[in-house]
């Protein structure tokens, strides 16, 4: 029986070591496998960490998927364990916080795109649906962005008065709802459309416009606004 020759990290070349070659030309560099390699920092007596950051891809699919993995699932991987498991969840908790942090204190929202970039790279991740008003004030500046409603994998549970509560507490002149599709497919369902027109109907009722309904799916979104449905 021939046994497989693997050899760890040191046993590289220094060209082809990921943290040297982070140094020497840049993390942009650098594959997907490299990078996780450098998070776990060591792998076991058997396999590298370029290995074990090359089955964890093999076995979650993809970034989305390894993001996506809870840390049971992750430290159940033989030569993950629970240390390797909190430092992974802990580098993709980090870049969603980072990709979700405004430039600056006032963000304006002029575009549905502004809106969705507050929520994107968070919501896209969601395994529930959650609905969520961004509240602005008379400039269009975002008072507070805030859940309503957490729903099953398919729908949320809506209530117009647990909408239009954060805009009344935080005097807002107006809302844009978001609302995320854990499938990742935008395209608004029969309800959306229909608890939109509600919402929408409540809005004007008590001087609250809602200015777009967003549906973020996987890095791709739809405003209810700019197709023309509300």
């Amino acid at each position: 029986m021939t046994e497989t020759y693997n050899p760890m990290i040191r046993d590289l070349p220094p060209d082809e070591r990921p943290r040297e070659r982070l140094e020497r030309y840049g993390a942009d560099a650098l594959g997907l496998s490299e990078l996780i390699a450098i998070l776990l920092r060591v792998g076991n007596a058997r396999t590298s960490a370029l290995q074990l950051a090359q089955h964890l891809i093999g076995r979650f699919g993809c970034l989305r998927g390894l993001a996506m993995a809870s840390v049971q699932e992750l430290s159940s991987i033989n030569g993950i364990g629970l240390a390797k498991a909190c430092q992974l969840k802990a580098a993709f908790e980090l870049g969603k916080r980072l990709a979700t942090t405004p430039d600056a204190p006032k963000v304006i929202v002029t575009a549905p795109q502004d809106a969705a970039n507050l929520v994107m790279e968070e919501m896209r991740y969601l395994t529930e649906e959650h609905f969520r008003v961004i509240c602005l004030d008379t400039r269009n500046q975002v008072i507070k962005i805030m859940d309503t409603s957490i729903g099953s994998l398919n729908a949320s549970i809506v209530h117009p008065r647990e909408t239009f509560r954060p805009a009344i507490i935080n005097n807002a002149a107006a809302l844009i709802l978001l609302h995320n599709h854990p499938s990742g497919d935008p395209t608004p369902s029969k309800e959306d459309l229909s608890l939109t027109a509600r919402l929408v109907q409540c809005g004007e009722m008590i001087g609250i416009p809602v200015f777009d309904h967003l549906i973020i799916g996987d890095g791709r979104f739809l405003s209810l606004k700019e197709r023309g449905l509300m």
